[in-house]
């Protein structure tokens, strides 16, 4: 209601200015200026409501324009040059002043400014539709796809920074940011699946290898800082390769940064333990077949002597 009071007054005034012109005798001289003066004065009516309602709603969304780092007193700035530069046109169209050459010059000038602030603009775009969008948010972990993970601190108006797990900081453009493949460890939710690949020797009863893997990953999950306690660990075979009957282990962490030390521990209580149990993860091992007639060769060469 504000942004009415002023710029009502004055198109109640213009109004009463001209029904008073038209129900009286002026003379023939006024009326044209009186109509232009009633034109403009509605203009400017416009561009004060316009003004002050953008520069309110500027208000209402301050801390959007706080997450790209971008001031509401900049903002309004912007605003009102884009409705100063609107609401000056259209006068000086009103008062039958030619704006085409103006609205050339502004064209050239604008095209002249969009080619030399290319990047800055397409940054500053991304950034909004980053901050619209919101694959990602202040405090979120992220991996992009040129392998640059770490937690979100900033989405700035230009560009995003991400703090690193060893604490440095990468600074990304936005335009890097929205073409990019990421994947988002917070979203929907914190916790996540912690998965550790393993592997038996072929001789192994996979029914107690079952049983003594889900003891210690249990284990794990209720002792281990950032493990979930209620969650039951499970395991699942999928592969007989050549040396090993392979299985991946699965766990659950409250987040990303929390599967580390779960790993860790787990990786050194399982092998004590299948030490314990005599579960032997085996060596690599590869089985040479050579054919008879290729032994019997290098036999007798092993045998014939050797010339001095």
């Amino acid at each position: 209601m504000g942004a009415l009071r002023l710029p009502v007054a004055l198109l109640i005034l213009v109004s009463t200015a001209w029904v008073t012109g038209q129900v009286t005798d002026l003379p023939p001289n006024w009326s044209g200026p009186l109509d232009q003066f009633t034109r403009v004065a509605a203009i400017i009516a416009m561009v004060l409501f316009a003004d002050r309602f953008l520069c309110g709603a500027l208000a209402i969304f301050d801390s959007s324009l706080k997450e790209i780092h971008l001031t509401q007193s900049f903002a309004r700035v912007i605003v009102r040059v884009a409705v100063l530069v609107l609401g000056g046109l259209l006068v000086l169209d009103t008062l039958d002043i030619s704006i085409t050459p103006m609205l050339a010059s502004l064209g050239v000038g604008g095209l002249a400014v969009g080619l030399a602030l290319q990047g800055t603009l397409s940054n500053l775009f991304a950034g909004v539709q980053v901050i619209s969008d919101r694959p990602i948010r202040v405090g979120d972990f992220i991996k992009l796809e040129s392998g640059e993970q770490g937690y979100v601190i900033e989405v700035g108006w230009r560009a995003t920074k991400i703090r690193m797990l060893p604490n440095n900081t990468v600074i990304i453009p936005n335009s890097k940011i929205a073409d990019s493949i990421i994947t988002n460890f917070y979203d929907p939710e914190k916790a996540l699946a912690v998965l550790v690949q393993a592997g038996v020797h072929y001789d192994s009863d996979l029914e107690h290898v079952e049983r003594v893997t889900i003891e210690v990953a249990t284990e794990i999950q209720k002792t281990t800082p950032g493990g979930i306690r209620d969650f039951v660990p499970f395991i699942r075979y999928h592969t007989f390769d050549n040396s090993s009957i392979n299985f991946t282990v699965i766990m659950r962490a409250g987040e990303f940064v929390d599967n580390y030390l779960m790993k860790h521990l787990f990786i050194k209580q399982l092998h004590a333990r299948y030490n314990r149990e005599g579960i032997v993860i085996p060596f690599p091992i590869r089985t040479l077949d050579v054919p008879p007639e290729v032994l019997e060769r290098l036999g007798s060469r092993s045998k014939s002597p050797q010339k001095k």
